[in-house]
């Protein structure tokens, strides 16, 4: 079921805001803390949290929870589990011919502060980069070709995380991404993700709980 924009609970200036795209995700986080859903992509993503943001207060952070499509193809794949996201791309937008015309990316990749780097497999990415990237797109990727076009610049792929990021670095509040792997992003990934992603909800409540402790 399509999930609708819904603010669950006012926003709190001393709490985080938690930002979710599906009611499927939030399920079963068990979070006591206000609670953003976005609804799927990142028109959803930019008019929702925008709208939150907007008629304040501001939260004393954004934490963007959710679920994201591994790019990692080694045989034993190192990519699993609970990832703090250190670089945000957005994987389809014309960078390369915007920068042509208007002599500046707009969209560049946003980079995040990550207290303990490589959480849910090691300290940096498959490309070479520093922790772990993120590239979002307005696509549910469930193909090999785009799986390997993409892991070229980034380790997971989903479709809100570019847009919360941005969207809360423009009213200046701190922003963390946050994302367990669901499937693949292969040709398997929409039945895996639909059949594990209550499991998903559980075991990111569990870790959302111990990070909020740590607050």
């Amino acid at each position: 079921m399509i999930t609708v924009p819904e603010l669950l609970e006012p926003v709190d200036p001393e709490a985080p805001l938690l930002v979710v795209a599906t009611r499927e995700e939030a399920e079963h986080l068990g979070a006591d803390v206000p609670v953003l859903l976005t609804g799927i992509g990142r028109i959803n993503a930019t008019a929702a949290l925008t709208e939150a943001l907007a008629r304040g207060p501001l939260p004393a952070t954004v934490l963007n929870v959710g679920t994201a499509g591994s790019l990692d193809d080694g045989p034993a794949s190192s990519l699993h589990g609970v990832h703090r996201i250190s670089r945000v791309l957005l994987h389809d937008f014309s960078h390369s011919a915007v920068r042509k015309l208007a002599g500046a990316d707009a969209y560049p990749p946003i980079d995040l502060e990550v207290p303990g780097e490589g959480e849910g497999g090691g300290t940096s990415s498959s490309n070479g980069a520093a922790g772990t990237v993120l590239a979002t797109g307005d696509l549910f990727v469930e193909d090999s070709a785009t799986r390997a076009r993409l892991a070229e610049t980034a380790d997971l792929v989903d479709m809100e995380g570019y847009a919360i990021a941005w969207v809360a670095r423009r009213y200046g509040v701190p922003v963390e991404l946050i994302k367990l792997v669901s499937d693949p992003a292969d040709e398997s990934a929409g039945k895996l993700w639909a059949a594990g992603v209550a499991e998903c909800s559980r075991v990111l409540g569990e870790h959302l709980g111990q990070r909020l402790r740590e607050r």
